[in-house]
């Protein structure tokens, strides 16, 4: 599996960037792919978001400076921006490998690198995601599209201002909270021993190798601007 790590990348890019790998995978052009990333500060109401469930006024997210977005995966209302970190596999499913089927083992993946770091974590019936007692941790919204080939993803809340959840009504769930790896352990928690848990763990899910080296955005869009 490719990994791409891009540092910091607006919404609208990144969803660019999503449908032209998904596009390229769809064709074999390119191996299954995971995109990891932070927003700016942003939210996002998948298709059934309700914009109820955003609690500031128009004039009050462009005071913040928040973009909003209605996006094509799967949930309601999220937040991104800096301190979390947002995946994006773009892998092409086997045949028969379900929409349900494919989110259960990435909520899986998830939970295990979440452990991995130490945080006492867990999967709650009924709910997407992972979660840490009544808070969620990681929240997951993909899409499938007809040829098997997923886009979207999860972010996972590792030093997140968690203020900016207070904003929102996350994935319109009004008696659940929402939490981080630094306020679960207490501490600060380095971006990168993150995301290689979350390599190692998503790289056992779809059963590919983790020694191939990480890509950076640019050798990323050269590799697509020559195809």
């Amino acid at each position: 599996m490719q990994i791409a790590r891009l540092g910091t990348v607006d919404y609208l890019e990144a969803w660019e960037l999503q449908r032209r790998l998904t596009e390229a995978r769809q064709a074999d052009a390119i191996p299954d792919t995971l995109l990891l990333l932070e927003h700016p500060h942003t939210y996002t109401l998948g298709r059934r978001g309700n914009r109820e469930n955003i609690l500031l006024s128009p004039e009050e997210l462009s005071e913040r400076e928040i973009a909003v977005y209605d996006v094509d995966r799967g949930g309601d209302v999220t937040y991104h921006g800096p301190g979390q970190l947002v995946g994006y596999p773009i892998l092409k499913l086997e045949s028969g490998y379900t929409y349900v089927g494919y989110i259960r083992d990435l909520e899986r993946a998830l939970l295990e690198a979440v452990l991995d770091l130490g945080a006492d974590a867990e999967l709650k019936e009924g709910y997407s995601g992972v979660w840490v007692g009544e808070e969620k941790i990681c929240a997951i919204g993909v899409k499938v599209d007809v040829q098997g080939v997923t886009s979207h993803g999860f972010a996972l809340n590792v030093h997140t201002d968690l203020s900016y959840f207070g904003h929102i009504i996350p994935c319109g769930i009004t008696d659940k909270g929402v939490t981080s790896l630094q306020g679960v352990l207490g501490r600060h928690v380095a971006s990168r021993r993150v995301e290689r848990a979350v390599i190692a763990r998503l790289c056992d899910m779809v059963g590919n190798d983790t020694r191939s080296p990480a890509i950076g955005s640019r050798r990323l869009m050269r590799s697509l601007a020559a195809r």
